[in-house]
């Protein structure tokens, strides 16, 4: 659950939306917690990685890859719906940003390093990848510290990696090993493993233009103070 208030909220188009607020009043209604929904998130999280890491096991290729693209958006739904609730129900915490950062991290953690051992994965990307997107969190919140606000731009931000690792996972799913890309240097090369090079360098440029954007506003912020 965040304990930001709504400026200071990552911009998701989605809570507009007429179902996401319905099921927002529904849940406040059964009385879920926004900190409970964190945590399903989380566990949504560590199912997506087991099952991408499972599609290297002879037979659960179609069905690993699916049910590991169903659950990484229920972890973005789960992340959307914990602040929705936490604000709309006026529940939010004083531990609340504990429950809404530390879980994504573990959720990023178990789906980047389960798409490295999925099937035709590479394990030193998924590491790698991972250790980029606890960074990028990183920067947001040390710029936090700092005085600036909340920066949440990308280009590959929590809801980007997903996106790519959701559409890798689902082609993986419908076209069979068989079709998968043949690059000149590397020979064979997985969707998987196209996808977390992508997240990789996209990544990388998050980091330099979120750290510019840090810097900008607190500087912008020390001009006006003066």
């Amino acid at each position: 659950m965040t304990a930001a208030s709504p400026p200071d909220r990552r911009p998701i188009k989605t809570r507009d939306a007429a179902w996401a607020r319905w099921l927002t009043n529904l849940f406040i209604r059964w009385g879920i917690t926004p900190n409970g929904i964190s945590i399903l998130g989380m566990m949504a999280g560590l199912a997506a990685g087991g099952c991408f890491a499972c599609t290297a096991i002879e037979g659960y290729r179609i069905i690993g890859f699916i049910a590991g693209a169903l659950f990484v958006q229920l972890r973005l739904m789960a992340n959307m719906f914990d602040g929705m609730v936490a604000i709309e129900g006026g529940t939010v915490s004083p531990v609340g940003e504990l429950y809404n950062e530390i879980p994504d991290r573990v959720s990023d953690t178990a789906t980047l390093v389960g798409c490295g051992y999925a099937l035709g994965g590479f394990p030193l990307l998924g590491y790698w990848t991972t250790i980029l997107a606890i960074f990028v969190a990183y920067i947001r919140a040390s710029g936090r510290v700092a005085g600036a606000p909340q920066i949440y731009c990308g280009p590959m931000a929590k809801q980007h990696r997903m996106f790519v690792i959701t559409m890798a996972a689902l082609v993986s799913a419908i076209l069979p090993p068989s079709l998968w890309l043949h690059l000149p240097a590397l020979g064979k090369c997985s969707w998987m493993t196209l996808a977390l090079s992508i997240i990789l360098v996209g990544e990388i440029a998050t980091v330099f233009r979120r750290l510019n954007r840090i810097q900008t506003a607190i500087w912008k912020q020390h001009d006006e103070a003066l």
